[in-house]
């Protein structure tokens, strides 16, 4: 009876503790002996989500920042939430404040998101899988509501840089529009038409949709041998870096097919067709087997080169 007593005791001074921290910021920062006390050593009745990351300007993790914006939007939707309680927390371990957590875990990467349950030791499924889900708040969201049964519905700071841009967009074509209201031949025009066209099938077809869905970081940067990886090694995967190179390489054959077609049509000098035929083939097979190699090194049994 005095054990049990004990244990609520020391459960209860535990969760007030925590809802304490909650209460003045959504993240409750942990170093090594907060971690042991109110995550690792028995009693506990919560979850705790953890952001290992390494925040300091000399780590120089672009992505840990990212994902740290994404993460305070989450932990913030849930505090503020009508649906809150001390079913959930979400803490971070910075790696210069906790670098003995990170070695109690053999950590050797960040930013790494863990669910740590009630009882018993995380599973691999507790680990978030970053590199394939991204970090967005709304994709980090849906993994806890499957590890912890909590759902919370993310709520994001108003932003209006997307609408003002649109707004002068607008306002610069219509603008453009009044200057030359007596000569609009050029909204009747086929190249201009053409490469609007182009440049939004260039955007779509390089995966910017997905990175608007799915947010994940623009490349990765391995903490061990600081080697930087543009290209995601999966093919359910990719970084925002990967999108531009793909843009560049089919636009680049875009423009080599132009090339070839204006060589073979135009009234030009038989010399500049020529020059214009040998650098569309140029251009057609340095950048498309570029894009072969990219697609070999993602969906491994590739069998074109």
């Amino acid at each position: 009876q005095v054990c049990v007593d004990t244990n609520l005791t020391l459960l209860s001074e535990k969760v007030g503790q925590m809802m304490d921290w909650a209460s003045k910021r959504a993240v409750i920062r942990l170093n090594g002996e907060k971690f042991r006390r109110f995550v690792r050593a028995p009693p506990r009745n919560y979850s705790v989500i953890i952001m290992f990351t390494a925040l300091q300007p000399q780590r120089q993790c672009a992505v840990c920042r990212q994902a740290d914006e994404e993460y305070q939007i989450l932990a913030n939707s849930w505090r503020y939430s009508s649906a809150f309680t001390n079913k959930v927390f979400f803490a971070l371990v910075d790696f210069d404040e906790g670098s003995d957590v990170f070695q109690m875990l053999n950590m050797n990467s960040a930013p790494t998101f863990i669910n740590f349950p009630p009882k018993g030791k995380p599973k691999r499924a507790d680990t978030y899988e970053l590199q394939v889900r991204g970090f967005a708040a709304e994709q980090i969201a849906r993994w806890v509501a499957d590890r912890t049964d909590v759902h919370i519905r993310v709520i994001r700071p108003p932003n209006y840089a997307g609408p003002l841009m649109l707004g002068l967009l607008l306002a610069l074509i219509g603008s453009l529009a009044y200057l030359r209201r007596n000569n609009l031949e050029f909204l009747y025009n086929k190249n201009v038409w053409a490469f609007s066209a182009l440049c939004f099938v260039l955007i779509m077809t390089s995966g910017q949709m997905w990175n608007h869905i799915r947010g994940p970081p623009y490349a990765h940067k391995n903490p061990s041998t600081g080697q930087v990886s543009y290209i995601h090694g999966s093919s359910q995967a990719q970084f925002v870096a990967e999108t531009h190179i793909v843009l560049l390489f089919n636009a680049a054959v875009t423009l080599g097919m132009v090339l070839l077609h204006e060589a073979a049509t135009s009234d030009m000098d038989i010399g500049k067709r020529k020059i214009m035929c040998v650098a569309g083939i140029g251009l057609v097979m340095l950048f498309f087997s570029w894009l072969l190699s990219i697609f070999r090194a993602k969906y491994h049994g590739y069998p074109y080169r």
